[in-house]
């Protein structure tokens, strides 16, 4: 039987021959199809991302958190320096001045003590935007640490921190503050931090152990236990980096949440006190005065709608970005 004639690999018709020839041709189809193009869910460069370079692909584009993200940062700094856009004493008042209206040099007027608004609002971002982060972040830790080892070991351990959360889930947030709050005599925004960290680890718990649950599943995870992982290595390599995400998503939008919890403690007079500046404090003040000077109401209001929408959306965005049921 007569040989096939040689091919020319310079030929486009040409037919690929059983044998080496057509090994060679496959690895080279397949080396230009990785030189074609990036590889779907990877880089330019072909390298796949990970889920948190993934995410935050997605975040830059994303016009909900570049903008929330902005106002947020301004919000921070002038919590941080006042100074930078507020040159007055917010505790420097002349009552003669009480209740006007905008003036020269004071764009949002005064309030019954003759207090420059505009002043006292950009100052009272401090007091709203510490009481929100430091709460957050004592809540999301507590929480995590003792969800993640609910879900890790469970056993008696999971179910007396279980029965432990559902017993902080059952007190109404409002009427615990007004009872645990009526007895503190400071005025600081530390006992407010306190308590709202003690009535908000549970919810971030639940959501930390869910996701400890379903991380130590992986193979990935039994394999390293198979090798001889210890039990820390196995938290803090291997589960931890892969559970942390939904902690982020909720903590992000609990923290707008405790911002309006503080403004509303202070609101019925049991959060922050005077002389310490709040939003929920002129708030309060202002609102039997709203039909004779409703700017007193108005501006300290509408900068906490501004700061809760912006973290409320924040959150949103990032939940956006790490989960991978939408992609």
């Amino acid at each position: 039987m007569p040989e096939p004639p040689p091919t020319d690999p310079s030929d486009p018709n040409a037919t690929i021959t059983p044998g080496g020839g057509g090994a060679m041709s496959l690895a080279t189809s397949d080396a230009e199809t990785l030189e074609g193009g990036p590889i779907p869910g990877g880089t330019e460069s072909g390298k796949a991302r990970s889920l948190w370079s993934d995410a935050w692909h997605d975040l830059r584009r994303n016009p909900v958190f570049v903008v929330s993200a902005l106002v947020i940062v301004f919000l921070v700094l002038i919590a941080v320096w006042p100074g930078l856009v507020a040159s007055g004493n917010p505790l420097s008042c002349d009552l003669s001045k009480a209740q006007e209206g905008s003036q020269p040099g004071h764009p949002f007027g005064y309030d019954a003590q003759g207090c420059d608004v505009y002043t006292r609002t950009v100052y009272g971002a401090r007091a709203s935007i510490t009481v929100g982060v430091c709460a957050t972040a004592g809540a999301a830790l507590l929480g995590s640490a003792l969800g993640g080892l609910a879900g890790f070991f469970g056993g008696w351990w999971d179910a007396l921190l279980s029965r432990l959360a559902d017993i902080f889930f059952g007190i109404p947030i409002i009427l615990g503050g007004l009872v645990f709050l009526s007895v503190v005599t400071s005025g600081s925004v530390w006992p407010v931090v306190g308590f709202i960290v003690l009535l908000g680890w549970p919810q971030i718990s639940r959501i930390a152990r869910g996701a400890v649950v379903g991380a130590k599943q992986h193979d990935y995870v039994q394999a390293a236990r198979a090798l001889g992982a210890g039990n820390r290595r196995l938290l803090l390599r291997h589960i931890a980096p892969n559970a942390v995400a939904p902690v982020i998503v909720v903590a992000t939008i609990a923290l707008g949440t405790y911002i309006a919890l503080e403004a509303t403690l202070s609101f019925v007079g049991v959060g922050l006190k005077p002389p310490t500046v709040s939003w929920g404090i002129d708030i309060s003040n202002a609102s039997n005065q709203i039909r004779n000077a409703p700017h007193m109401l108005l501006w300290p209001a509408g900068a906490l709608s501004v700061t809760v929408l912006a973290f409320i959306m924040l959150g949103d965005a990032v939940r956006d970005a790490l989960d991978p049921k939408l992609r």
